[in-house]
């Protein structure tokens, strides 16, 4: 699956593009005052959140899964991955993201829009003083006439799994 940063980089000035390639649809999500874009080829479906059942001795990036017309997906608290504050109220949606056959969902404030974005939109990522951008966020674009992360699935996934969490396998078919 080709991630947005792929797409950032392969984009080149000399030769046109044709329209399908000049732009992506995205689905924004807010994370208290931050607002990021994932890619909409990432993306299964959104939900309210209902309850949440917690899992005994998992890492604090999954808060527990939910039961989803029969699936128990895992459901992450991205707030914790990107370093920004995880107090203050539940985060009332969840949207579930794949990654190969893989499903999980992340917690999120609010699902403001879907959107389409040009590919010139799209600017690579501010880097730390080290010289290091944050590996979930490999883009940044203009969001509501602010800076927003992009955030690429794929590298999601592997953070998780890192920790200890692994997110449901599905079939080839879902």
């Amino acid at each position: 699956m080709e991630t947005v940063a792929s797409s950032v980089q392969r984009l080149d000035p000399v030769r046109e593009q044709s329209p399908a390639e000049a732009h992506v649809r995205v689905c924004l999500i807010r994370l208290g005052a931050e607002l990021f874009a994932i890619d909409l080829h990432s993306v299964s479906e959104v939900f309210e959140v209902d309850s949440i059942t917690p899992v005994p001795g998992m890492p604090e990036v999954l808060v527990g899964v939910a039961n989803l017309r029969g699936l128990v997906i895992p459901l992450v608290e991205l707030r914790s991955l990107l370093g920004l504050a995880t107090t203050g109220p539940a985060l009332p949606y969840a949207v579930v993201v794949r990654h190969g056959v893989q499903l999980l969902a992340v917690l999120v404030e609010q699902v403001p829009e879907i959107r389409t974005i040009q590919r010139d939109q799209f600017l690579p990522a501010v880097q730390n003083a080290r010289g290091y951008s944050t590996p979930f966020v490999t883009a940044v674009l203009c969001i509501e006439e602010r800076m927003g992360g992009v955030l690429e699935i794929p590298t999601v996934f592997e953070q998780v799994e890192g920790r200890g969490v692994r997110a449901l396998a599905m079939g080839a078919d879902a």
